[in-house]
């Protein structure tokens, strides 16, 4: 019997039914000499502290750093986790080979291999690798399974990197909790978490202390073109309208006119990071979120596997394009152009040498029907219409340069045209402001079509003063930080250098989304609109953080960058693991022996006291002091249960501390008396009917009070 093992119920039912395993059972699935069962995602962890002994489960800095000598796993504590294991323990003992079904990436590795490990497998095992959960793909899958030494090194990574979270995140928490914090609150670091906070809080520190500055710029429009004084910007409005005389005194001359025609290149397939972004540009989607979508739409079979940090595809791939864009039904007008001839094989497209263990996100054979949310049909339309667009032509622009005269003080404008659409008709009908590209500058101006100028002619023009202000470096949103977190914090818009430095990014595409959920959750950024805000909490926790290496996102990217080599075999896990234990070590001493400022508190902190105005005086007045409501001859006095007149006997004024079954305050009574009416009181009963709250006031005429 061969035993495959899935990493949830609805992928281990897909590959069921394609291997006729259709019985089911307690656990699995059986039938046609296999049994397919599944994990729930983790079924193990790394053990905790107190695992290795029972005094470190305090959080104690003489027990810092906490070594492990040989890190060992467990299952999760969980009734289901235990039973579903129980029942892939028995089934490991039974069958004469084991096939790993995991999801084919790192952390499915990862999961399957420590499952194996605590069933003591000591079957032989192979290794389904597939790249989505179609029919025909686990068909095809099964036809050439793999031996498991073949992914060794992709355990191999995912386990140093599960060490390496846990020797930084175990470490490092509880050396600056009980330094900083004390025992008010936990103070959480991580390996990609705390650089990611410390790009946004360097942020938030620039925009903090920006200071914004007026200036002007001379501009002129001629024959309904503007053009911008190509000089410094002017820091003072006397000088621009010394300026600005000085142009009313010249004629305009343009000097030179130049036409270069260009190509925009076509936009890349999806990564997992590229399509978080563009989700989250288009509809302020979560990164999470966008994960969440595509992951659905991977199990409905309608997209390929989306953990990935590529944008190309597989050569092999080649030949099913056809196939997959004549079964886009939805997409018929945009795909006839592509059928009328061979699709390109384009290297910017079809590119072996930066595939890894999957290729670029793109569509499947299998259509959507109509039971997408709407969110998940936004997604598919994302990915659908990039892998449409990058079979089409360039688009081919002109771009217009203008360089002019006033006087002695250039001027300059530029322009483009789009003279051939190319890939851009995919986007046609689709809102101006979520075209694929921008159609503003690099100013942020938009482009202005040019009409043809000749060099040397001249006229009137229509000068004039435009006022600015420079702005603050703009908010971090979860699009931008995505990218700064690919890019190790670099600003970098060119997307072949991008593809370049992804190595060295921080995190994976996989885990990103889970690190700004966790910023969040720890109350160390919030959102406002789109802007990811660091907090005075996120703020404080990187100031006590004197050492940079726990900070800086180069030096995570570099780490990143040796798990890659470990997956790859060009480096050793044991060395890395050795290098973070050396890290921590160093850190821990420092730490320790620092005197760095305790951290404070939101509910520490003294609160600003409120400016009241000084409406009723706290002590209340005396009631011998007011005169009665009815009479206006005698005082009131106070009762054992209602306040009265002085003379009740002759004048017959009171009013009980108890209304329509409500007691009244003395406060609110005076309210009543001396006011003719009390602020709005919950907790009124009345017959037939209850009445929850209401207003006191009084008739002028008897001083009957009402209930309004």
């Amino acid at each position: 019997m061969k035993l495959c093992i899935a990493e949830k119920p609805s992928v281990a039912r897909d590959i069921a039914k394609v291997l006729g395993a259709t019985m089911p059972k307690q656990g699995y699935m059986e039938g046609n000499g296999y049994c397919v069962t599944w994990t729930f995602g983790h079924l193990c962890t790394l053990k905790e502290p107190h695992d290795y002994g029972p005094e470190l489960k305090s959080w104690n800095l003489i027990f810092l750093p906490i070594i492990p000598k040989n890190f060992g796993i467990k299952l999760i504590p969980n009734k289901g986790v235990e039973n579903q294991f129980r029942v892939i323990e028995k089934l490991v003992g039974e069958c004469d080979e084991v096939i790993n079904c995991g999801d084919a990436g790192q952390e499915g590795e990862l999961i399957q291999r420590w499952v194996l490990q605590k069933a003591k497998c000591d079957k032989p095992i192979k290794r389904l690798w597939i790249s989505s959960l179609t029919e025909e793909a686990i068909k095809e899958g099964f036809e050439k399974l793999k031996p498991a030494d073949d992914y060794k090194n992709l355990y191999l990574a995912g386990n140093a990197r599960a060490i390496g979270d846990w020797l930084l995140g175990i470490n490092a928490t509880r050396l600056f909790t009980k330094k900083f914090g004390g025992n008010k609150a936990v103070l959480s670091i991580g390996r990609v978490q705390t650089p990611t906070l410390a790009m946004l809080v360097q942020r938030q520190k620039e925009i903090d202390s920006f200071s914004t500055e007026e200036y002007w710029e001379l501009k002129t429009k001629y024959r309904d073109v503007v053009f911008s004084a190509a000089i410094d910007r002017l820091k003072t409005l006397d000088r621009a309208e010394k300026g600005l005389a000085y142009l009313k005194e010249n004629i305009f001359e343009i000097v030179s006119f130049e036409i270069k025609e260009g190509k925009e290149k076509n936009p890349r397939l999806f990564d997992l990071t590229g399509l978080q972004v563009e989700a989250n540009k288009k509809y302020g989607y979560s990164a999470e979120n966008t994960l969440n979508y595509i992951q659905s739409l991977y199990e409905k079979k309608h997209v390929t596997y989306p953990r990935v940090d590529t944008t190309y595809l597989s050569e092999s791939l080649y030949p099913k394009i056809g196939g997959i864009l004549k079964s886009m039904n939805f997409y018929r007008e945009l795909i006839a152009p592509l059928l009328e001839q061979p699709i390109p094989k384009s290297k910017t497209v079809f590119d072996d040498t930066k595939v890894t263990d999957h290729h670029a996100i793109i569509p499947t054979e299998v259509s959507p029907s109509q039971n997408l949310s709407k969110e998940e049909k936004l997604i598919y339309d994302l990915i659908a219409k990039r892998f449409i667009s990058v079979f089409y032509p360039e688009c081919k622009i002109s771009n217009t340069l203008v360089e002019a005269k006033v006087g002695t003080i250039p001027f300059k404008t530029s322009g483009k045209q789009i003279l051939e659409p190319g890939w851009r008709a995919v986007y046609a009908k689709e809102p101006k402001d979520k075209e694929e590209p921008s159609d503003k500058d690099k100013n942020g101006e938009e482009e202005q079509l040019i009409p043809e100028f000749k060099a040397g002619e001249s006229g009137p023009h229509d000068p004039f003063i435009h006022q600015g202000k420079t702005s603050p470096p703009k908010y971090y949103t979860e699009a931008t930080l995505l990218r700064a977190m690919e890019t190790a914090g670099r600003q970098i818009d060119d997307e072949e250098l991008r593809e370049m430095l992804k190595n060295n990014g921080i995190g994976r595409p996989s885990t990103r989304a889970n690190i700004i959920e966790t910023l969040f959750k720890r109350k160390y950024i919030e959102k406002k609109r789109k802007n990811l805000i660091a907090t005075q909490t996120g703020i404080q926790l990187i100031d006590v953080i004197e050492d940079e290496v726990l900070k800086s996102p180069e030096l995570t990217g570099e780490w990143e960058f040796k798990l890659r080599k470990i997956e790859s075999g060009e480096y050793e896990a044991n060395t890395f693991k050795d290098e973070l234990i050396a890290m921590v070590s160093d850190l821990t001493s420092k730490v320790i022996k620092s005197k760095g400022k305790s951290f404070v508190f939101e509910e520490e902190k003294p609160k600003e006291k409120k400016k009241t105005e000084p409406a009723v005086k706290k002590e209340l007045q005396s009631w011998e002091e007011i005169q009665c409501p009815k009479c206006k001859q005698n005082h009131l006095m106070k009762g054992k249960t209602a306040i009265g007149c002085s003379d009740f006997k002759n004048c017959g004024f009171k009013v009980s501390f108890e209304i329509f079954g409500k007691k009244i305050t003395e406060k609110q009574l005076m309210d009543l008396i001396l006011k003719g009416k009390t602020s709005k009181l919950k907790g009124f009963n009345m017959h037939p009917q209850n009445i929850s709250e209401g207003t006191l006031s009084v008739s002028d005429q008897n001083f009957e009070v009402l209930l309004s």
